[in-house]
């Protein structure tokens, strides 16, 4: 097989497994390798990668950095927001939702250049294996994969730095001692994983946290901010109208500042084993709690209660890889039916690791002050009718009751 791979694009960060896996490429596969680098928002200069990749004899026009912050927010993350998607009820699905655009991006890229084979770095272990290569076959089915982790023997960060050296590819001060765990960053969360947090008993160091403050150090003063809504998406915070990837943005900066966004957390991993991680996800914590604040006002009760039911399942297709499936696309388009009246501005309160919704109003509200009222509704509602209602929802029971008396 290796000889008929004659270029491959791999998924390309410039750190030490991607750089090992660009050198094994072209030397186990003896292919052209295309790098792509994708700027999901994750903090880090992409520019080192594209020096790095031009010194291992990529060719200038091969190297791909691209941008993609803006259509990661607006096309992937809001999209699964509208749905209030939670894997296993907690999980915001920072990691999950990133992987299917960098797989649509690799088979454009893929396209472009005329390869027959795409690559990552993801091992054999975990979930994102299956979520790039799901992404891979549904946008081109009959590509060629290549998983490196699936295939070699660099079993250890050692042998990686053995191959490494031997290759002459430059391995940071950093990177030569065993990592204490592993992370993944991209606008939405930072998700930290492996050694120092594979006992779930064992509480996460400090250093760990890399997106939030202590909350116990955190402002003494709350801070209290404003979430503009248009159709279920975020439009606007304090008044001000931003981008979708710079509303994220600047809710990370009041999540950071305020502790919030924490999650300790032991999942279910797709390929059958649990796994320990600790998840940050500061503005999307905010963002998901506003949210559904504004549904409160502005979804009727059965189409709430259906988005619950549907929710779990939403989750599980984007943390199991099929966002390009038919299912996902069907409750999507259910989904963004609910959202076409859900507008308006929600007030959050944000105080040392917690968020809590202090206000919500919509132009398309359908709570009534003057139907709930307390007071004297002057026969808004006839509290009569709810004899005859309670009355037949009796009925079975009484039946039964009678029956089994």
């Amino acid at each position: 097989m290796t000889d008929q791979i004659k270029r491959v694009v791999l998924a390309y960060s410039g750190g030490l497994d991607t750089s090992v896996i660009l050198k094994w490429l072209q030397t186990e596969y003896g292919c052209e390798v295309v790098t792509f680098t994708a700027d999901l928002g994750q903090g880090e200069e992409l520019e080192p990668a594209r020096a790095k990749a031009e010194l291992m004899g990529i060719k200038r026009e091969h190297i791909f950095i691209d941008d993609l912050r803006e259509e990661f927010v607006k096309d992937y993350v809001f999209p699964m927001m509208r749905a209030n998607a939670l894997y296993e009820g907690l999980y915001l699905l920072g990691t999950s939702i990133a992987r299917p655009l960098i797989a649509k991006r690799q088979i454009e890229i893929a396209k472009m250049v005329g390869a027959d084979a795409v690559s990552h770095g993801a091992t054999g272990k975990g979930n994102d294996q299956v979520r790039f290569e799901l992404g891979y076959y549904a946008l081109n089915p009959d590509i060629k994969v290549i998983a490196p982790w699936r295939e070699w023997d660099l079993t250890s960060r050692t042998k990686l730095i053995e191959f490494a050296e031997a290759h002459q590819i430059p391995v940071s001060k950093d990177k030569r001692g065993e990592a204490p765990f592993s992370t993944d960053a991209n606008l939405l969360h930072t998700s930290s994983e492996g050694k120092v947090l594979e006992d779930p008993w064992d509480e996460v160091p400090d250093y760990v946290f890399s997106r939030t403050v202590n909350p116990e150090d955190a402002p003494d003063s709350p801070e209290t901010i404003t979430i503009d809504f248009e159709r279920g998406d975020g439009v606007a915070i304090n008044g001000e109208a931003l981008s979708p990837a710079a509303l994220l943005a600047k809710l990370n900066e009041l999540g950071r500042k305020h502790g919030i966004g924490r999650l300790d957390l032991v999942e279910n991993r797709f390929v059958g084993m649990k796994s320990r991680g600790m998840y940050e996800t500061p503005g999307g914590t905010i963002y998901a709690l506003a949210h559904r604040a504004i549904e409160q006002l502005t979804l009727d009760r059965g189409a709430a209660h259906l988005k619950d039911e549907l929710a779990p399942r939403y989750a599980e297709l984007v943390y199991n890889g099929f966002w390009f499936s038919p299912e996902r696309e069907m409750l999507q388009a259910a989904v963004d039916h609910s959202q076409e009246k859900v507008a308006g501005t929600v007030r959050l309160k944000l105080y040392k690791g917690a968020c809590h919704v202090t206000g919500r109003k919509s132009p398309n509200s359908l709570y009534s002050e003057k139907v709930v009222t307390f007071e004297d509704d002057q026969g808004a509602y006839d509290q009569r009718d709810a004899a005859g209602f309670i009355k037949l929802n009796a009925l079975r029971l009484r039946l039964l009751g009678r029956r089994d008396r």
